[in-house]
């Protein structure tokens, strides 16, 4: 029995979502389910019935199953149900939307039906024309909606035709789309799926997508999903609250079961979707991660309960927590139960208020509004205003007793380790007794901080916080990218044994008293930090390590200065360095300031547009130079770097490190601090929380260097015995007989790809050095046996930016052609190189050669001579004295030759000939032996003897430049283009034929 995608992974999935599920309750989270009804009820959970595409009423022209949208919108809607023609109206509005998707594009029109998916489009059917919502869907009762699920559904636009594995069908609208791939070959994963869907489907069929909640792909190991046109490297995981490994069929059945229930897919539709506006002005739609749709429910649950009337989330910095409070206000004040709730955002610093807010403006929360003033706050609570509310802790600061005590204010808290400093807190629980409070932090808090627990854990929850998501689960779901660290040579850094031993030389005369004195003064950190000498050599530093490691891969850097006072310090010698635009300061400004400091106030619109520069990877600002700003709630993924040179602590330092941690595309593997400050010489002291394996959220280089070796080791030990200083295809066939199926590569690419990541983060070290050629070879094998086609993106990744840049750099040894180098990377090539069956195919395809062409003047001494030339030629590439290139030229010169020869005899009958010369030397001098490459190059050649001939162009600029111009191109699909002699020999040959 084989094993397929489809009576495997594909058979899976529709096996699982049509089989019965038993009763459960409303806010019990019965794993796998993780979800919290709308209504306050108990549920009986629906299933999916199956029904085979050839049985769905539709053409393959057709995106809805028209008749049972027409079936729905009379059972959900009375005033249709009266009469039943006005449903077509509804399918005709419906066809619009599909249709708009050329013009609006498919964001745009996705959103738009999205409004009538969740009902909140009207129409005016109800009585006197009045306008009433009309429902597609009953989103709160699953049961009532009709919840189809197929497999190999067509779609036909055109000649474009594409069939999709899984589509689930709700009331005859395709809502999601599922792509199967086969679990068994490990170059094949759901990459390969979402590639589809993502880079084919979604551009050439976008109409299919238009009423789409979210796809998805899995190979039956991982399960991926995303929503339209969002780029497949933020395609994210789904895990149940158990919070399961993945990796197999039962993994992968275990997600299926809890995202694809129709009250997940229909709950995930009505509350956990957004469509925001991106810095460029885009319209991008946002789909939850899995943390983000659980820890709002709970909120949710313990809200619509009543009890408890408080909780502790615990999210790891850039796991996404203000899109978690987005979602949750959003369920929150829509709820059914909870009576037009207010919903209130507390965070504790202005630049975070700004963050929090532009969040929620950018995913256009309707009712939400900002407010910056105390006595605005009073008057809000006062009035008993239904909104979502977002302010300061601060605002508290002056409240006199109690503000509103109604039951369903819903507080969430961000930053919640810090916001209880002083009397805020208390004063906030004074002024809302009976509010449910939720407090949100991305830090690891100390089992010492008590208040931290006090104040938002709930006794119900046994560790304390009601919702956890640790840094390493975020990196593990690449919701937030490892960080690196680097400690540069000591004499960067502050050496307090040497301070202290010049300080006993340079004071050995003073009394005891003084030196005491002189020690208050000059023991001052800042005194040694801003040493001329030292802030020159750190900042020198800086440039060449940006430069050299940062920049070549697109990403920008924040460093972050002792104080104000550094800032200027360093701004100054970096300007010395580099141009002055490629850095800005961003720090608070006071009156007392001095003029040289005043330059680099901004104003609030002033400071963001600068920012904007910054996240724009296009602009030449690379550096923002801080102390405190930007240290807390600043978002860029571009920034890659922190260059620190400040002492922190517990949660400031680790939340300031964090700025690092951002995905930005598959090239950013990881964040980097360069710490010039000893804060990392102890990391367990520096990080001394409780939770041990905080720890582990930083990488150390040194212990990168150390798995270098091992691991340039695990990956050469594939290539036994293979001599790693031949060239050219003799050489690579020999390294991929060591690979010789599927498995074996496979494994192979494991081990490299994990190798290029040490490299890359390594990348430019000397330590690299002595490796350097054998890991240009590896990339070269590795490159050579990727999958044709394009087929498993994920494990034959991309290669870095390093590891491109060394492979490109020409290989100077004299036995070794770069030419053919370059050349057999080319995927395509090397799959027409292992085809041994079309080669020979090709050869008895051949028929004419050389030696009837040289017959026809086997008299004349100069075709004799000729054809003793091509003979041996032959022998010496027969006895491999000529390599693929060396033979290539030789015939070339040859060819030349027979045609300016047979030009002197009879021009006309050469002209006509159906067969160029340069094919019928070739087809004549080749063996079994030579590369399939320089056939292709021949008959690329000869084509363009066919295509651009015309009488004498040799005489006219026009015709001479159109020639070049082919055979550069001709050249340039091989990577030949840049040996001057193969085409000058070409382009002589060439030249000769009329």
């Amino acid at each position: 029995m084989t094993f397929t995608e489809a009576n495997t992974v594909e058979q899976m999935i529709l096996d699982t979502v049509t089989k019965e599920q038993k009763r459960y309750p409303t806010g019990v989270h019965e794993p796998p389910l993780g979800w919290a009804g709308s209504c306050g009820q108990d549920l009986i959970p629906t299933t999916w019935k199956y029904i085979p595409p050839k049985e769905i009423p539709r053409k393959l022209t057709d995106v809805m199953v028209e008749s049972w949208v027409r079936e729905a919108l009379i059972r959900l809607n009375s005033e249709i149900a009266e009469n039943p023609d006005l449903a077509d109206e509804v399918i005709y509005k419906l066809r619009a939307l599909l249709l708009s998707v050329q013009g609006d594009g498919l964001v745009r029109a996705n959103e738009n039906f999205m409004t009538w998916l969740r009902g909140e489009k009207t129409m005016p059917f109800g009585r006197d024309g009045m306008h009433i919502p009309v429902r597609l869907i009953d989103p709160s009762n699953p049961g009532l909606n009709q919840l189809i699920v197929t497999n190999q559904w067509t779609y036909q636009i055109g000649p474009i035709e594409k069939r999709f594995d899984i589509v689930f069908i709700i009331n005859g609208l395709p809502l999601i789309i599922g792509e199967a791939k086969t679990p068994t070959r490990s170059s094949v994963t759901w990459f390969d799926g979402a590639f589809q869907i993502n880079e084919i489907y979604e551009k050439q069929i976008p109409a299919m997508f238009v009423p789409n909640i979210f796809s998805f792909a899995t190979e039956g190991k991982a399960f991926r999903y995303g929503s339209v046109r969002m780029p497949i490297d933020l395609w994210g995981p789904w895990r149940t609250q158990e919070n399961e490994p993945e990796g197999s069929l039962a993994d992968v059945r275990r997600v299926v079961e809890s995202i694809l229930r129709p009250e997940v897919v229909l709950d995930i539709m009505q509350y956990f979707t957004l469509f925001a506006t991106d810095k460029k002005f885009r319209r991008i739609k946002i789909i939850c991660r899995y943390q983000q749709f659980f820890t709002a429910n709970q909120i949710v649950d313990r809200v619509v309960a009543g009890y408890p009337k408080k909780g502790l989330i615990w999210h790891f910095q850039g796991s996404g927590k203000s899109l978690l409070m987005v979602f949750a206000a959003q369920k929150l004040r829509l709820h059914p139960t909870l009576g037009n709730p207010t919903v209130m955002i507390v965070v504790d610093r202005i630049d975070l208020d700004t963050q929090i807010t532009a969040t929620f403006n950018a995913a256009d929360v309707p009712n939400m509004i900002g407010v910056n003033k105390r006595q605005e706050l009073e008057t809000l609570l006062a009035q008993d205003v239904r909104k979502v509310i977002i302010t300061t802790i601060h605002k508290f600061a002056e409240a006199d007793g109690k503000l509103n005590e109604r039951s369903n204010i819903i507080v969430m808290v961000d930053e919640a380790h810090r916001t209880q400093e002083g009397d805020l807190g208390r004063k906030m629980r004074d002024a809302l007794p009976n509010a449910f409070l939720f407090g949100l932090t991305g830090t690891p808090i100390n089992r010492a901080d008590r208040n931290t627990f006090w104040a938002f854990g709930a006794d119900e929850d046994e560790k304390g916080y009601m919702s956890r998501y640790s840094f390493q689960e975020s990196i593990r779901d690449r919701a937030t990218l490892p960080l690196h660290f680097e400690a540069p040579e000591i004499k960067l850094k502050i050496d307090k044994s040497a301070i202290n031993e010049a300080y006993k030389e340079m004071t050995g005369l003073l009394s005891d008293q003084d030196r005491n004195d002189l020690a208050k003064r000059a023991a001052k950190m800042a005194v040694l930090v801003k040493n001329p000498e030292r802030v020159r050599e750190v900042v020198n530093h800086i440039v060449q390590h940006y430069q050299t490691k940062v920049e070549p891969n697109g990403f920008k850097a924040q460093v972050v200065t002792f104080d104000r006072e550094c800032c200027i310090l360093y701004k100054k010698v970096m300007d010395e360095l580099i141009e002055p635009e490629a850095s800005a300061i961003v720090m608070i400004s006071q009156a007392t300031d001095p003029d040289e400091w005043k330059i680099h106030a901004r104003e609030k619109d002033d400071e963001a547009k600068l920012l904007d520069r910054f996240r724009d990877p296009a602009d030449p600002l690379k550096f923002v130079i801080v102390t405190n700003k930007l240290l807390t709630g600043f978002d860029a993924p571009i920034l890659q770097v922190m260059y620190l040179d400040k002492p922190m602590k517990d949660h400031n330092l680790l939340q300031a490190i964090c700025r690092t941690n951002r995905t930005f595309g598959q090239e950013k593997t990881h964040g980097l601090i360069v710490d010039y400050i000893g804060i990392f010489d102890d990391v367990a002291l520096a990080l001394s929380f409780d939770e041990k394996a905080v720890q582990q959220v930083i990488t150390n280089i040194d212990k990168l260097k150390q798995a270098l070796p091992k691991q340039m080791q695990k990956c050469l030990a594939f290539f036994p015995h293979v001599d790693r200083t031949v060239g050219g295809y003799e050489g690579l066939e020999a390294a991929q007989q060591c690979l010789p199926d599927n498995k074996d590569r496979d494994t192979f690419a494991a081990e490299y790809t994990v190798l290029g990541n040490i490299w890359e983060a390594l990348s430019p070290d000397n330590i690299l050095s002595p490796y350097e050629q054998d890991y240009r070879w590896l990339t070269q094998v590795y490159e050579s046996v990727k999958p044709p086609s394009g087929n498993g993106k994920l494990l034959w990744h991309v290669l870095g930016a390093k590891t491109i840049e060394l492979i490109n750099k020409n290989v100077h040894v004299e036995s070794i052609p770069p030419e053919v180098e370059t050349l057999i990377l080319d995927a395509k090539v090397i799959e027409e190189l292992l085809s041994d069956d079309e080669k020979e195919k090709k050869a008895r395809e051949i028929e004419v050669s050389i030696i009837a062409r040289l017959r026809k003047h086997a008299k004349n001494p100069k075709f004799k001579a000729l054809g003793e030339r091509l003979e041996k030629i032959r022998e010496e590439h027969e006895r491999g004295f000529l390599n693929s290139l060396a033979f290539l030229k030789a015939i070339l010169e040859v060819a030349r030759d027979v045609v300016e020869a047979e030009r002197d005899i009879d021009p006309q009958e050469e002209r006509n000939r159906a067969k160029e010369a340069l094919s019928e030397l070739f087809n004549e001098a080749k063996n079994k032996n030579t590369h399939i490459i320089v056939e292709r190059i021949v008959t690329d050649i000869d084509d363009i003897v066919k295509k651009v001939r015309f009488p004498d162009w040799q005489q006219t600029s026009q015709g001479e430049r159109l020639v070049q111009k082919e055979l550069r191109k001709a050249l340039l699909k091989y990577k030949l283009h840049t040996d001057q002699d193969l085409f000058d020999r070409a382009y002589a040959y060439i030249r000769q034929y009329y």
